[in-house]
């Protein structure tokens, strides 16, 4: 198993998100967030130790269960760094993909406070 190349904790799962989590759409935001979009996101502690970008390949995990990102949108990365924010699209196929998003299949649980959220440099070829 690869070492994580980000890191944080779950500090609040918001209200409104469930309906997104079943839809496969999980949106995640580093502390602070503004009220409203805390509703709707999965707020996260912010990383833990120096940022190395997501590529496709890469490995979501949010506790034991994990997704392999297929695509990563152009501002992905600039907005997962400044921000903490990034939105996760789950099975989607070829839907078109939004330049602050990412793409990957698998599934996910219910995030809850708690519990650790990583990524981890998927195996290189």
């Amino acid at each position: 198993m690869s070492e994580p190349i980000w890191r944080s904790t779950v500090v609040h799962v918001g209200a409104d998100a469930a309906e997104l989590f079943e839809a496969g759409v999980y949106i995640l935001f580093g502390l602070p967030v503004p009220d409203a979009l805390a509703e709707v996101s999965l707020v996260h502690s912010g990383p833990e130790g120096a940022f190395a970008g997501v590529e496709a390949g890469d490995e979501f995990w949010l506790a034991d269960s994990m997704v392999t990102i297929t695509q990563v949108g152009s501002l992905a990365n600039e907005n997962f760094e400044k921000l903490g924010h990034i939105v996760l699209y789950l099975n989607v196929g070829e839907a078109d993909l939004l330049p602050g998003a990412v793409k990957a299949v698998g599934s996910l649980p219910k995030p809850e406070a708690g519990q650790r959220v990583e990524i981890r440099r998927g195996v290189q070829s």
